[in-house]
């Protein structure tokens, strides 16, 4: 099989970091056409910044790097700096990017990537507000049909919310980006708190990690030391969960994760329950089925896989 075309549009983010290494780690697997950054765990400039250090510790600074929204379509941005750090990336040490950020904007890579790839074969991977994708759908209505399939990481049901008592970060940030994304038509598979929170970087795992003793199985493990001291105090658990890879982890191995297809829509009148993504689990509407929300993860396959990417970078 030939490797599958993505974009990953991202906000790093220690999470995010993981999963662009992940998928550069995988390119019998994955074809990373480009990166595409967003404002989201912190603002654009960061983002931006954080998407081409990742790239150049993985030693690809070949990957296309292009800025795209720094605002929601219609609300002021909340960040995330309270979870991440000042500069998203908070816990290693890791020297600035050389490598240049792409002169065309983000929403413009995606629209034209998809207009010139066959039709169904690139597949978007969003792992922060999904800003860029809605802008792209807005302006160009015509790569809907284009699109493989949306794979993000966003939402939740049972696990309900993580910035509201109801709402997900990635789709309180900009419910109505969601909502447009949600109802484009295109394939859509989400990796919600449900799935993500049974990703855990328990003790183990990290050490693992880090006694690959490369740079990036060091500062992955910097990365999660730093990150899981915000979800320890909140959830008690026994560590990070590792949210954004799961998008990357079920690309490659989707065998390892379960969910439903159901339908699945966003909130974006209240502000109580802003950004809920409303899933019809065990359909009670009448509403189609429009996305495949998973609900759970073979947590240790998941990281046996992780860990054997991650050497080899």
């Amino acid at each position: 099989m030939p490797a599958r075309k993505i974009i990953i549009d991202t906000d790093p983010g220690q999470d995010d970091a993981v999963a662009i290494l992940l998928a550069l780690a995988s390119p019998d697997e994955i074809d990373v056409l480009g990166i595409t950054a967003v404002a989201g765990n912190v603002p654009l400039d960061l983002t931006a910044r954080n998407a081409r250090v990742v790239c150049e510790l993985a030693g690809r600074s070949d990957v296309k790097v292009f800025a795209g929204c720094d605002a929601p379509l219609e609300r002021p941005l909340v960040t995330a700096e309270h979870v991440h750090g000042r500069t998203g990336l908070d816990g290693p040490t890791l020297p600035d990017p050389v490598m240049p950020l792409q002169d065309a904007h983000a929403v413009d890579f995606i629209i034209d990537t998809l207009r010139a790839e066959p039709t169904g074969t690139v597949t978007l991977c969003p792992l922060g507000p999904l800003t860029n994708i809605a802008t792209a759908l807005r302006r160009a209505p015509d790569i809907a049909p284009r699109i493989a399939g949306i794979v993000l990481m966003g939402g939740a049901y049972f696990e309900v919310g993580n910035i509201t008592p109801a709402a997900e970060f990635n789709i309180y940030v900009d419910p109505h980006a969601a909502a447009e994304v949600f109802a484009c038509g295109a394939p859509i598979t989400v990796l919600p708190l449900d799935a993500t929170h049974k990703a855990l970087v328990t003790t183990a795992r990290n050490d693992a990690f880090r006694a690959l003793g490369t740079p990036v199985g060091v500062a992955v493990a910097e990365m999660t030391d730093f990150f899981e001291r915000f979800d320890k105090e909140k959830y008690g658990s026994d560590g990070a969960p590792l949210h954004d890879p799961c998008v990357i982890g079920w690309l490659l191995r989707p065998d390892m994760f379960s969910g439903r297809h159901v339908n699945v829509e966003i909130e974006t009148q209240s502000e109580l329950t802003l950004g809920m993504t409303v899933a019809d689990w065990w359909g009670v509407t009448d509403r189609a089925p429009n996305a495949t929300f998973i609900g759970d993860v073979d947590a240790d396959g998941f990281f046996e896989l992780l860990t054997e990417r991650l050497a080899r970078l």
